[in-house]
Order: C-alpha cells, then sequence, then structure tokens
C-alpha cells in the first residue's frame, strides 16, 4: 500500500476540511506550536499546506517544499503567498471567498448603519445617563449613492444586501467588466469621485492597491463622503484619512482593518500606538472593528467546504 499523501495544516480552520482531506485520502499534519523556523524544517514532506496568515510562504519557503502540489488559503487574501513563485513552479494555489463573503456584506452593512445613525455614540451617552436625540438624528442609506471598489466576491455581496435599501449603487473594479445588473451598475473612477455619498473597499492588497486611498485619492471627491474598509488596512493611508476626518472631507468612517494589524491579523503590532490610531479612537465618527467582517459561525464552516471542494476537484 502506498503511503498517504501528506498534507501540512499550518493555522486552524474548522474540523470538516480535516475530516474531508482524510477522506480523500491524505494524511494532516497540525503542529500548533510551530513557528516559521519549524515549518522550514519539514515542509519538504508535504503534498499540500492549508494556511490562513501564520505565516509568510515566500520564496524562501517555497523553494523548499519540492513535493508540493498545492498550497490552500482559508480565506480570500492571498498576500501571504507568493503565488507568482508558486505557480511557476507547478503548485496550484487555491483560496475560498465564496465562504466568507455573506458575512462580509453583513457586516458591512452593519458597520455603515451604526456609522449613518450614530448608534454607537448613542449607546454610550444612553449607558451614561444621556438622552441626545437631536445630536444623534441619523442619515438615511435611501437615495444616497454607494460606490463599490473592487467587485469581487464581497463587493457583490455587499451590493446584494443593499439591494432594499433603495441606494444607487456604482462599482469600479480595473479587471472586470459586463457586470453591471439587478442590484449594481459598472462604472469608473470619475463618476464615482463626482457622485459618491458612500465609499466601501472590497479590493485585494497588492502593490497597486498598498495606500491606494490617500490624500490626493480622497481630494478627488466632490463631495465629503463616508468610506468603509473590510478588505485590508494598508489598502488606506491611515495619516491621510485621519486629515481628510480632521478637515470634514470625509464625514465619517468604519474600519473594520487598520494598517496597524501583525501580517497574521491576530492581533495589533506591540510597539508604540501612532497618533492617526489615537485618533481613530477618540473620534466619534469612526467605527472600528478588529478584522472580523468575515468572521462568523458561518462563515468558519463555510470557507472550510469551499476549500475542500476545490482540494477535491484538482487533477490528480
Amino acid at each position: 500500500m502506498m503511503p498517504a499523501r501528506r498534507i501540512l495544516i499550518i493555522d486552524n480552520t474548522h474540523p470538516f476540511l480535516r475530516r474531508e482531506l482524510k477522506e480523500m485520502g491524505f494524511a494532516c499534519d497540525e503542529f500548533p506550536g510551530y513557528t516559521r523556523p519549524d515549518f522550514e524544517k519539514i515542509i519538504h514532506e508535504y503534498y499540500g499546506i492549508i494556511i490562513r496568515s501564520k505565516i509568510k510562504l515566500d520564496e524562501s519557503i517555497l523553494s523548499k517544499a519540492v513535493k508540493l502540489h498545492f498550497i490552500g488559503r482559508v480565506g480570500a487574501g492571498m498576500e501571504s503567498i507568493d503565488v507568482e513563485y508558486a505557480v511557476s513552479h507547478g503548485i496550484t494555489c487555491l483560496n475560498s471567498p465564496e465562504g466568507n463573503r455573506d458575512a462580509v456584506g453583513e457586516h458591512t452593512i452593519g458597520m455603515l448603519l451604526s456609522l449613518l445613525n450614530h448608534l454607537n455614540r448613542a449607546d454610550m451617552q444612553v449607558r451614561l445617563g444621556k438622552w441626545n436625540r437631536e445630536e444623534n438624528r441619523g442619515i438615511e442609506i435611501k437615495g444616497k449613492t454607494i460606490g463599490i471598489i473592487g467587485y469581487g466576491n464581497t463587493g457583490d455581496a455587499f451590493a446584494r444586501k443593499l439591494g432594499g435599501f433603495e441606494a444607487i449603487v456604482l462599482a469600479f473594479d480595473k479587471y472586470k467588466t459586463g457586470y453591471s445588473g439587478q442590484f449594481v451598475t459598472e462604472s469608473n473612477m470619475d463618476k464615482l469621485f463626482a457622485e459618491c455619498d458612500i465609499l466601501s473597499l472590497h479590493v485585494p492588497l497588492t502593490e497597486e492597491t498598498f495606500s491606494l486611498v490617500n490624500a490626493d485619492y480622497l481630494d478627488r471627491f466632490r463631495k465629503p463622503i463616508w468610506i468603509i474598509n473590510t478588505s485590508r488596512g494598508q489598502v488606506v493611508n491611515t495619516a491621510d484619512l485621519v486629515d481628510a476626518l480632521r478637515s470634514g472631507k470625509l464625514r465619517g468612517a468604519a474600519l473594520d482593518v487598520l494598517e496597524y494589524e501583525k501580517t497574521s491579523f491576530e492581533k495589533m503590532r506591540a510597539d508604540t500606538v501612532p497618533e492617526p490610531l489615537k485618533y481613530l479612537c477618540s473620534a466619534d465618527n469612526v467605527i472600528l472593528s478588529p478584522h472580523i467582517a468575515g468572521w462568523t459561525v458561518e462563515s468558519l464552516y463555510k470557507l472550510a467546504k469551499v476549500l475542500a471542494d476545490k482540494i477535491r476537484n484538482l487533477p490528480e
């Protein structure tokens, strides 16, 4: 009997994925206490890797993975994997954005409603015995123009969730065309700069999108806008964002991600808290959450299910 092909599971994932991999005939190894140097010593033994963001699979470590056939990313973003190097060496790279797109879409809606209706501020005031109704008068989504940057899985999910709010939903995706439909109108950046009331970011982190939203970008919007980021923190230049909030160019911000996160997304970097972050934490027109937009009970399972299906369909 031939030995089972071995899969290295680097990050925690739903038990369903391990069960499915075993049913496919794979042997699965997990080493919760291992760090990158430990993985470098054993990676040559594995046929496949399952990862989220615990370590970066760059050329240095992938060059040691001489038996590797595939990498499965539990989630959407692929910035922790040197995909170009992997593919050039015959390693298939898979991800599972279909698994948490609804979670991200719902979280984005929740942040938008909280932002426009001052729910975080109002909640804290009531807890302190303050009953400030006029100060917390809300803004309706109906009739507003909402711009979506990046129309992949999460951009599409957000647009669909907006369907009942009677907003004007425009989307720009540099790499897609022909996606206008019931929930969205394909557009361009000139139109978004001219018409947006609300902007929502749904792009991957690449060299092209790093610090995409900076002072120049924000200055091009004709009206003061609200901005939501559930993509990656480094897509937004935080210092420029804060300047725009201070000047009134931005009416508010809802940020599930911050450029100060560790690459694992599990915590903030432990160095001195930068001044822009201090401002965000003190501003009552800013809503923050700890990179949990795609982090639901249901998405934990669905991410594993999607990835298992894709692995099952790989050619032998």
